[in-house]
């Protein structure tokens, strides 16, 4: 347990760390390995997002988003380039950035580097428990199957039970995490009846490639790479009810305040794009396989464990965002207990940037 911990701890930077921790000293025993981040930008040099904000609306604007890992209709969105031909008139370059998980990303959000994030509904909550000002752009569809337990491929666990006192990895913060806990509960078990160990999705890879940790709570194509090269197999997934939340795209309120037209038009061709990946699954793998180490068939099984739709976010939306916030701080997970609609677009607002096609799913 202790190699693990050292090899977390080595990829924690300072900045994962103030941001996770805020000024709460609650954080401070459990972050290991929540600070990796695989893109490029210069985080030392990163702008506040007012500034980042600013440099958008002004002469060479630019909007950073998050480059898909999933390897979905966000991936395609970026590979096809029709988001930047929408865009162009408006003056808009596109800037597609690589983050190692949630956390990251929205570490990235609170320090400028980033203006759309994509992800689970946990780190949102950790986010605004540290003190950030983020918004809530749209809700997509839960998409519980590509999220899965998975634990080496001649392991003797055969149930969720048989993990009490062993070693599970997952990105702290993550869909993993909640959902290691909600898998748990399930069982009557705790998150403290195993031994977490915080990794982020490559060390975490690493480790459960050497045997290192017992299970691994993670997503697409993490699963069907494990599983294709008989490393691992999978035990659950987050399916069948187990995942009720929503993934989310936000962004900073001061990105939002200035930037509501290319917000727009951002959600308007990614609804676009996901009907096409939904209606296409062949060309959408085929497209996709050059940056995978997966086939074409492959793909287009993976690919089967995705909805590929945004929803409206409404009031049970927000309430059962307020119900995943209430479980991390009766956890004692986050320090302050938040109040998650704060962070959420009034009605009205979300009327001007959400697609027509999605709102009348109301």
């Amino acid at each position: 347990m202790q190699d693990l911990k050292k090899l977390g701890s080595n990829r924690t930077t300072r900045r994962s760390v103030l941001f996770l921790l805020g000024a709460c000293m609650a954080f401070s025993t459990s972050l290991v390995g929540c600070g990796t981040q695989t893109s490029q930008p210069d985080q030392a040099a990163s702008p506040t997002s007012t500034e980042a904000a600013s440099q958008t609306t002004t002469g060479g604007k630019t909007i950073r988003i998050v480059r898909s890992k999933q390897l979905t209709a966000l991936a395609s969105l970026e590979k096809r380039g029709n988001l930047e031909k929408k865009l162009e008139p408006l003056g808009y370059k596109v800037q597609w950035l690589e983050f190692a998980a949630g956390p990251q990303q929205l570490e990235a959000i609170n320090a400028g580097g980033l203006d759309i994030a994509s992800t689970a509904e946990s780190p949102p909550v950790f986010a605004q428990a540290a003190g950030s000002s983020l918004v809530y752009l749209a809700a997509n569809s839960s998409d519980g199957r590509s999220i899965s337990l998975v634990v080496p491929a001649n392991s003797p666990i055969k149930s969720v039970k048989d993990l009490k006192g062993k070693k599970v990895a997952f990105q702290k913060a993550s869909i993993g995490h909640y959902l290691l806990v909600r898998a748990l509960e399930k069982e009557g078990l705790k998150l403290s009846d195993v031994q977490s160990v915080f990794l982020p999705p490559p060390d975490a890879n690493v480790a459960f490639s050497q045997n290192r940790v017992d299970a691994w709570f993670i997503w697409e194509p993490f699963v069907t790479r494990n599983v294709q090269k008989k490393v691992g197999r999978v035990l659950i997934d987050g399916g069948n009810g187990l995942r009720d939340s929503n993934g989310f795209f936000t962004t900073s309120r001061a990105f939002y305040d200035n930037n509501q037209e290319a917000i727009k038009i951002f959600l308007d061709e990614f609804q676009k794009e996901q009907n096409w990946a939904k209606n296409n699954s062949k060309q959408l793998a085929e497209l996709l396989a050059p940056v995978t180490q997966l086939d074409v068939p492959t793909l287009e099984v993976m690919h089967d464990k995705y909805d590929f739709t945004l929803v409206p976010i409404t009031e049970q939306t927000i309430t059962k965002q307020q119900e995943v916030a209430d479980k991390w701080f009766s956890l004692g997970l986050i320090p302050k207990k938040v109040d998650v609609r704060e962070q959420f677009l009034k009605p009205e607002e979300y009327a001007k940037i959400t697609p027509q096609e999605v709102l009348a799913k109301k």
